[in-house]
């Protein structure tokens, strides 16, 4: 037992515990000529966050102390024998309390005993994690009045406890956790907040651009948001003030995101597939079940430092609102960064995407016919958890492929992209089910292996206009023209006046498959819960015919009908087997909650961003600067149209400065 903590967790401590930064290192960038910290932390601190050295949490906590209106100070420093720090603690300058003083005056107590903290420790890869986090105070704390606290000033050789640093090092800087906006200005300069991680990771440092990628990169991103005031974009610059990653999404995405965001696929096979550029996309699926475009980020590497920094800039973006359901490619680095980024959303692996990997993973073993049909049909034809385990393993030992290193980690991840698995989460139609069913890029016919960024960039309005324009087409067809309906069935009635045509020839496929259903019998009644089985001829394997039985639950009470195979949650609406059973109860209109509003061709959806104060999240300096730039720019562009009103919004615009002064002046 080598470690040794040099003082432990104080109720009663002093002034003397805290202590600054000082010296030749990277954190002195980022202060001012008169000594103050500048730059701010747009999120807080989250447990997992890693940093290249123990000075560096300091500097991130302290950063985001001002921001927020508090004092950081070292509560617990812990050592080995070796005197190597292993731990930390760092506190609200208000925790603990004050020893009590004998003196004749004692200075007024200014504690309170606040519980805000972060603790961290040193990893194995000699990096420093964040172990726990408490963000609550126990006191009022103001933005105004961080600025006045002593960790937050820069203080000059001969301080007590002055941390000694050698030499400024060489280092790469990746800004992990955090946001930055970018104004660019006509000279192409870029303002950028402070609050920089680093890592030695030389890898990924950069974006690798041919010529005439960045030009392209700053004119589309310049042209963007002067044609769109509430285009919105992210950068990541290196400590060279190169690319190294890059996030943008256009208003009429931010829109979108809020009628189809429940579902969202994470496109990153441009990135894994090694293409000239490094795309990654966010897609879903709107009313018509056509791909959407929900933003597009360009990434120096498959890191988990890359995605968390883009899926973070992603929420920002998103105002905080994540998605219901993720769906991504099969990739632990991908699975790290979404379980720390979005925690609460049910993460999927890309079935397709799995399914194509087979013949490069299992190609070259013995029998590899045979195995991949007992494959697919696990995957795709069992109907119950136990039934695609036993399928499995008579896969495994039948052909002794119990040691194969990637099926181990497909069956590890199983639940996360075998179909029998996923039936309680509701999935858009966004996961495939079936074996021949694909899942396409949003920019396929624009984007291969070998196109530049430039070129890219030339033909990205080209392939959203095309996908604009289909949704409109959809929209007319569907509102205008009459649905030519193959049975006068009363299910397809009723959804005819209500979904899209594209949605609704799916559906059709269901109520014709009713007729396929020979066999539904009452099996069993439990309380108001009927159990029905429906027997139907499906096909297996291309070829083949096989019968099957589907139990289907009916609750007549409640009009609740639930069918073991699951394709209501797959593709959002009702399975054959569950229409066979309402239409043997006579029931002669699908219940209304199976009738989902993201497929409705009756609701006006406009893809026009709303300016209303409600949603932003004042705490968030990212949110706070896009509202208030996109206030300014409707200004910008009504005190545009004439002289007079040139001079009413100037006069307006420094009446407001004026009164910002003089409101900073009293704090």
């Amino acid at each position: 037992m080598d470690e040794v903590s040099l003082n432990t967790d104080p109720v009663v401590d002093d002034d003397a515990d805290e202590f600054e930064i000082e010296g030749d290192c990277g954190m002195t960038e980022c202060i001012s000529p008169g000594g103050v910290i500048q730059g701010e932390n747009p999120l807080p601190p989250a447990v997992g966050m890693e940093f290249d050295s123990y000075e560096d949490v300091y500097y991130f906590y302290n950063c985001f102390a001002r921001e927020q209106g508090f004092g950081v100070r070292v509560s617990n420093t812990w050592y080995r024998k070796s005197k190597e720090r292993y731990r930390g603690k760092l506190s609200c300058s208000s925790a603990g309390f004050k020893k009590k003083s004998e003196a004749n005056r004692p200075r007024p107590e200014t504690r309170t005993g606040c519980p805000a903290m972060i603790k961290f420790r040193l990893m194995e890869n000699k990096r420093w994690r964040i172990i726990e986090v408490e963000l609550e105070h126990n006191h009022l704390i103001s933005p105004a009045s961080g600025k006045f606290y002593k960790s937050h000033k820069h203080i000059g050789l001969g301080t007590k406890r002055a941390l000694e640093l050698e030499g400024a090092k060489e280092v790469q800087k990746i800004s992990l956790f955090r946001t930055v906006i970018v104004d660019v200005e006509g000279d192409g300069s870029a303002e950028v907040s402070d609050g920089e991680f680093r890592t030695t990771h030389n890898q990924s440092n950069q974006l690798r651009l041919k010529e005439g990628d960045a030009q392209a990169v700053h004119s589309y991103f310049s042209h963007s948001q002067l044609m769109d005031p509430n285009f919105f974009y992210v950068v990541d610059l290196n400590e060279k003030g190169c690319l190294r990653n890059l996030f943008w999404m256009s208003a009429r995405s931010r829109v979108v995101y809020g009628y189809f965001g429940d579902v969202v696929t994470v496109d990153t096979t441009c990135l894994t597939d090694k293409y000239d550029v490094p795309l990654v996309s966010f897609v879903g699926v709107n009313h018509h079940g056509q791909s959407v475009l929900l933003g597009c980020g360009l990434l120096a590497g498959e890191t988990i430092e890359s995605y968390t920094w883009l899926f973070r800039a992603w929420l920002t973006c998103i105002l905080g609102r994540p998605p219901q359901v993720i769906i991504t490619d099969e990739c632990r680095t991908l699975q790290t960064a979404v379980a720390d980024v979005f925690p609460r959303a049910s993460h999927c692996l890309c079935l397709s995407r799995i399914m194509q990997k087979v013949p490069e993973k299992l190609g070259v073993l013995y029998e590899y016919e045979a195995i991949r049909m007992a494959l697919n049909n696990a995957v795709y034809y069992s109907l119950r958890p136990e039934e695609f385990e036993a399928t499995w393993e008579g896969m495994i030992h039948h052909h002794g492929i119990g040691d194969h290193i990637w099926l181990q980690m497909l069956y590890e991840d199983r639940r996360r992209w075998v179909p029998v698995y996923l039936k309680e989460i509701f999935l858009a139609g966004m996961f495939p089910t079936q074996p021949n069913e694909v899942v396409g890029s949003f920019f396929d016919g624009y984007l291969d292996r070998n196109t530049s960024l430039k070129e890219f960039l030339d033909k990205y309005d080209q392939a959203l206009q095309a996908n604009h324009q289909l949704e409109a087409l959809a929209d007319v067809e569907s509102r205008n023209s009459g649905f030519m309906l193959k049975s006068r069935c009363y299910f397809e009635l009723q959804l005819a006046k209500l979904y899209t045509n594209d949605i609704l020839r799916k559906f059709e496929l269901e109520v014709e498959g009713m007729y396929s259903c020979f066999s539904t019998r009452q099996m069993n009644e439990e309380g108001h819960v009927l159990t029905y089985m429906v027997r139907e001829q499906i096909e297996v394997g291309g070829n083949r015919r096989e019968t099957r039985d589907f139990e289907v639950l009916y609750n007549a009470s409640e009009m609740e009908v639930l069918c073991v195979c699951g394709l209501f949650n797959f593709r959002g609406y009702l399975c054959r087997h569950a229409l066979s059973v309402l239409h043997q109860n006579g029931i002669e209109e699908v219940p209304p909650q199976y009738i989902l509003s993201r497929w409705r061709k009756d609701i006006k959806r406009s893809y026009v961003l709303n300016h209303s104060y409600g949603g932003i999240d004042t705490n968030n300096p990212v949110h706070r600067y896009d509202h208030l730039y996109k206030c300014v720019m409707q200004i910008v562009q009504e005190g545009r149209k004439s002289q007079d009103r040139y001079k009413d919004t100037v006069q307006a615009l420094n009446q407001i400065l004026s009164k910002l002064h003089l409101v900073e002046g009293h704090l």
